[in-house]
């Protein structure tokens, strides 16, 4: 029954999720993009594709996931607050992983430590925009 109900459409963290496969697609494609292609430092990309993805977000987030009748007026600077607080502290906390098991645990070592970083990085990302957004952006 638990299961079930985590699970429906009509779920806002499902529905978070569900936008949250577009921020991804938009906002980590740009990331890479910027980072391995453009040659953008680690900050500089997670901030400008995480950015992009989240012009998407809001709008996706106020009216399919949460919907929301929070103006864009008074949304918008919530929205920006949770948003770089979670960057910041995700980013960061990922970082900061990444170089300690870069240097503590061979398997790491195969994959880039910026990269790892900015995987795990959208994780705890992703877990605490859904916690922001939904209890101080868009309550009902």
């Amino acid at each position: 029954m638990i299961a079930e109900k985590c699970l429906k459409p009509t779920n806002s963290f499902v529905r978070f999720l569900l936008v949250g496969i577009i921020n991804t697609c938009v906002g980590l494609s740009a990331v890479f993009l910027f980072l391995n292609i453009f040659g953008f430092n680690y900050w500089l990309s997670t901030f400008t594709g995480n950015s992009i993805g989240a012009a998407v977000s809001f709008f996706l987030n106020r009216s399919f996931t949460f919907h929301s009748s929070v103006s864009v007026k008074s949304g918008i600077p919530k929205f920006i607050a949770v948003i770089l607080i979670c960057y910041f502290g995700a980013y960061s906390i990922s970082e900061a992983m990444a170089n300690y098991l870069e240097r503590n645990i061979e398997a790491f070592q195969l994959l880039s430590k910026t990269n790892l970083a900015v995987l795990m990085g959208t994780g705890f990302y992703t877990i605490a925009n859904y916690a922001g957004q939904k209890i101080f952006v868009f309550r009902q």
